[in-house]
């Protein structure tokens, strides 16, 4: 039922009670703007008018930036340079500020045409609801954060870091144990039901961490509920640490028989379901070989860690069916896997490693013990198993699980190989006919684990420069995976979900991958849009390693042609219908974010080369990578196709400026995916480069160069610039401290701290080269943990 704007106001106000009427009022407020087409932001330079203050500094940026006079500055800056002012007197903390987001707002006014109906505003009040549970949750301890400039000299993200490598421990430990302080973890693991008392994680045993950093970890531990589906009015279990939703139009769903929301996150219904679990562990482990120290963590502990497995990491690599996974009929290989990244989700590295370890040695005894190993017979669990723990090897930020990783890395390959050929006779075997249900779980379930694998083995070669251990033809004919809204369709009645079935359509990877070569938009989901970045990537990445790469201009034009298809298919992506709990700019499903940044990263490896970077990385030493960083800008030059590139590196930090830096420091770890630091790596080198050179050559910046690096200079405010120097050295500084503010994958951390050691040699070039020459590198110490346990 649509109704006008105007007849709604009073009803709808009237209908609430005294409690909510600030919360309507403010909805009100924004659907008055739409419907009346207020503009209250003037400009004073000029007689233009905006409907919100970003439009006008973006105005004010754009067209008075040649006039003189004081440019304008957001209210986030204003407030940070009045924080500067030593003599000034501590403001009182402001209340909660509670605003709608404006991409809801926008998406309302482009489709509503002065009608806003029932849905749309249940869409907008949960918009705001969620907010406001943000704003209440992080009112205490994080708002004095939260209002200070993203400035780097401002905020606490310039504050010394703590060590990470204190102590001892009887398990490995990440060089991150010290995240949380022992105040705030004893609170953390005895929130629940208090069983979690004697299993108190390593970092219990270190020091406090930062005072900057402290308030608002002590906020996110305290927003955790015990359950993944507890706390009311919030998409995500750490309601202070995520922004708003990307907003979903419900007037394009596909009906009410389709599920709009995702399902609950899998768990534990109690201590006879949590003693199943322990049977089967202690089943699987025919050989004894878990360590006496292994013990499953309490069922509250547990079901926190599948709800920040399903709720935050899982819609980053979507290839478990989240509808059907159950804990106490799930393989235990398996399970503690998941398990362990959602521990590490939850800053408990203890109990993360703890039950990493375990399922290593399962899948270990499994593989090493099975009479007539067949890669064909090698069952999906074990792959899956085998993937989630390599990942957790290798972003872990430990060269010996690096190593660990690269040694069985065509292990995995082969039972990828295998599993494909039994997916294809069993395919063929049906002779046309469409597959049941569970059939079509289990086979999708198939093809996202292939895809997951070839994703993940594109990460290690864009990360480490590694040969890749895939082709791209061992998918060929594969069908590309389907939507996610197919994939988490909850319908009870057989013949609807055969329905919604036949209406998508099938295109295979080497179907979608001939149209971007030919320059036709192709229409796929979320995820086949990861797949076909991550080939065009590798494709890219083999161009460049061959020794005909200078004179093949016909390849590199076709490459060019291909990325910009895929970046136009972008708009002819199948929607979605399932909110996702995460915060992210990108509209859509988070996997078009993630992509985002490989495209990002994939262009401007088409004119840059940072072989020597990614190799630097492969050995965890921080020194290392930040000499191969600071020698590396013989690498990027000035030209017009520079110029091409240097926008993929300045929407990389505008993202992060737009959102606000400090807030992206402390939320992105858990929000966004790990794809956004490690792409981010060349392209923020390359951008502190150039600066650098701007900064420092001879030849005079031409008219696009500056236009350029205004752009950049604008992101910060000049007390920022002049702590550092330079702008080059801003940059990077930054960088670093929005990597390492808050940490779940230790990689983020190396690359932070090589980030600020690269930012002080762009200070003093000459004085770094002369201490390099003077003094040997040590590479920095680090806790083993692919040594605990078998290799596989």
């Amino acid at each position: 039922m649509n109704v006008p704007v105007s007849s709604t106001y009073f009803h709808i106000f009237s209908q609430s009670g005294l409690a909510t009427d600030i919360m309507w009022g403010l909805v009100i407020f924004a659907i008055w703007l739409l419907d009346t087409k207020e503009r209250p932001f003037k400009c004073l330079k000029c007689r233009s008018t905006f409907v919100r203050r970003d439009l006008l500094l973006r105005h004010d940026r754009t067209v008075h930036a040649k006039d003189g006079g004081i440019p304008l500055v957001s209210e986030g800056r204003r407030r940070g340079g009045a924080g500067v002012q030593k003599s000034s007197p501590a403001p009182a903390p402001p209340k909660p500020s509670i605003t709608i987001d404006p991409a809801t707002l926008e998406q309302i006014e482009a489709s509503s045409d002065g009608i806003v109906d029932i849905e749309t505003a249940a869409m907008l009040m949960t918009d705001f609801q969620h907010k406001a549970a943000a704003a209440a949750t992080s009112q205490v301890n994080d708002r004095a954060e939260s209002d200070r400039s993203f400035s780097p000299g401002r905020g606490p993200l310039l504050e010394p870091s703590v060590s990470y490598l204190s102590g001892n421990a009887t398990l490995p430990q990440m060089p991150w144990d010290t995240l949380v302080s022992p105040v705030d973890t004893k609170h953390f693991m005895t929130q629940g039901n208090g069983q979690d008392s004697h299993t108190l994680s390593s970092m219990e045993r270190h020091g406090p961490v930062s005072d900057a950093l402290a308030p608002s970890l002590h906020s996110l531990v305290n927003s955790l509920p015990v359950s993944g589906n507890s706390t009311p009015s919030a998409l995500s279990p750490y309601p202070s640490m995520t922004g708003p939703v990307s907003p979903v139009n419900y007037r394009k769903s596909p009906g009410p028989s389709q599920a709009l929301t995702l399902p609950k996150a899998p768990q534990i219904a109690n201590e006879i379901e949590r003693n199943m679990i322990v049977e089967r562990i202690r089943n699987a482990d025919a050989l004894g070989s878990l360590p006496d120290s292994f013990q499953l963590p309490s069922t509250a502990a547990l079901n926190k860690y599948l709800s920040t497995y399903f709720n935050l990491y899982h819609h980053h690599l979507p290839f478990l069916h989240q509808e059907s996974f159950k804990p106490t009929n799930t393989s235990p290989p398996l399970l503690l896997a998941v398990l362990s990244i959602g521990a590490l989700y939850t800053f408990e590295r203890q109990h993360a490693f703890m039950l990493h370890v375990g399922s290593k040695m399962l899948v270990t005894q499994f593989l090493q013990h099975k009479d007539n190993f067949d890669s064909r017979k090698c069952p999906l669990w074990a792959m899956q198993s085998s993937l989630l723990n390599m990942i957790f090897e290798s972003w872990s930020g430990d060269p010996k699980g690096l190593e660990w990783t690269c040694s069985i890395k065509s292990l995995l390959a082969n039972m990828v190989a295998g599993n494909r050929y039994q997916l294809k006779l069993r395919t063929e075997a049906r002779e046309g006919a469409k597959p049941t249900r569970e059939e079509w779980i289990e086979d999708e379930s198939c093809r996202r684990t292939y895809y997951a694998v070839y994703i993940f083995f594109g990460m290690l070669t864009l990360t480490f420069n590694h040969t890749p251990a895939m082709s791209f033809d061992e998918f060929d004919n594969l069908e590309l995976p389907s939507s996610e809204s197919l994939w988490n369709l909850d319908v009870a009645d057989d013949e609807a979900w055969r329905r919604s079935l036949a209406s998508t359509t099938t295109l295979t990877v080497r179907e979608a991958h001939d149209c971007l070569f030919q320059g036709e938009q192709v229409r796929y989901s979320a995820f086949a849009t990861r797949v076909l970045i991550n080939a065009l990537f590798l494709q890219v990445w083999n161009h460049k390693r061959s020794f005909e790469a200078l004179q093949d201009v016909v390849t590199e034009y076709k490459l060019r042609l291909a990325l910009e298809t895929w970046e136009s298919s972008l708009e002819v992506c199948e929607p979605e219908t399932i909110v996702v709990p995460l915060s992210t700019p990108q509209k859509g499903h988070p996997l078009i974010f993630n992509s985002l940044a490989v495209y990002r990263n994939t262009r401007a490896r088409l004119e840059v080369d940072l072989k020597s970077i990614q190799e630097a990385l492969r050995y965890h030493s921080s020194y290392e990578v930040a000499a191969a960083m600071t020698v590396a800008r013989e690498k990027v030059k000035r030209s017009q196709e520079m110029n091409k590139v240097l926008q993929s590196c300045f929407e990389c930090i505008e993202i992060a400026a737009i959102q606000g830096i400090n807030w992206v420091a402390k939320t992105s770890a858990t929000n966004w995916s790990v794809e956004h630091p490690l792409c981010g790596l060349d392209l923020m080198v390359i951008l502190s480069l150039w600066l650098y050179r701007l900064e420092h050559d001879e030849e005079p910046a031409t008219e696009a160069e500056m236009a350029i690096y205004n752009k950049v200079r604008n992101l910060f405010d000049d007390d920022a610039v002049d702590a550092f120097g330079k702008l080059s050295s801003t940059v990077a500084r930054v960088w670093g401290n929005i990597l390492d503010g808050v940490v779940v994958w230790g990689i983020t951390k190396l690359m932070g701290e090589s980030f600020k050691l690269h930012s002080q040699a762009l200070i003093g070039y000459e004085d770094s080269l002369r201490v390099a020459k003077d003094q040997p590198i040590h590479p920095m110490p680090t806790k083993t943990l692919a040594s605990v346990g078998t290799a596989y």
